[in-house]
């Protein structure tokens, strides 16, 4: 589990298909070497990601697998050398809850369709699949590339975010652009109430 609290900004150094649907990526990070161990989780710009390998070079860099099943549903499958993405680490028992409860699981892909430069803060609109507009409500949590964020609006398929100096300068969000598509994950509570819903 996760809270979508950034904790380092990492790069992608290299991306090797090793098998049919399968992509061995390695990705440079801040983290201290001895801190990550095989089969640690770490969620890579919303996805969660299982490390496989690890080593010290000019920094530490971990590396991960992205199956068939990831490359299809997440933006993985657009990741090159020099991609910088979001990462956090596992949340630990007694670890502070600083965004809110996130599993690292994307459910589909929103696209950036507007963006509004304000005084030092940026506020985005996005389009999501219609099937997880109605996870989606003003004053709920989404993640989004691993960033946990409040709704501001909500209208049909499209809701805005508003983003302040802090998130832009210390993620990757400063970067999104009309066009930019970006994982998300609808809030958990969200994704339960609507299925007991369905089952009751």
């Amino acid at each position: 589990m996760f809270t979508g609290i950034v904790t380092d900004l990492g790069e992608i150094l290299a991306v090797r298909p090793r098998a049919e649907g399968l992509h061995r990526i390695k990705i440079g990070c801040a983290y201290p070497r001895a801190s990550i161990v095989d089969g640690a989780s770490i969620a890579c710009n919303g996805v969660c990601m299982t490390v496989v390998g690890a080593g010290e070079e000019e920094r530490t860099w971990f590396a991960v697998d992205a199956a068939a099943e990831t490359l299809a549903v997440t933006t993985v499958g657009n990741w090159q050398a020099g991609t910088r993405i979001n990462l956090e680490r596992a949340l630990k028992i007694g670890d502070e809850l600083g965004g809110h409860i996130v599993a690292a699981h994307v459910d589909g892909i929103a696209d950036v369709v507007k963006r509004e430069d304000l005084t030092d803060m940026a506020r985005f609109t996005l389009r999501v699949p219609r099937a997880l507009a109605k996870f989606i409500a003003s004053k709920g949590s989404v993640a989004l590339d691993g960033v946990s964020l409040t709704v501001n609006d909500v209208a049909d398929d499209t809701f805005s975010v508003l983003i302040i100096p802090h998130t832009l300068g210390v993620t990757t969000l400063g970067s999104w652009q009309a066009g930019s598509r970006i994982n998300l994950e609808v809030d958990l509570m969200a994704r339960y109430a609507a299925r007991l819903m369905q089952a009751g």
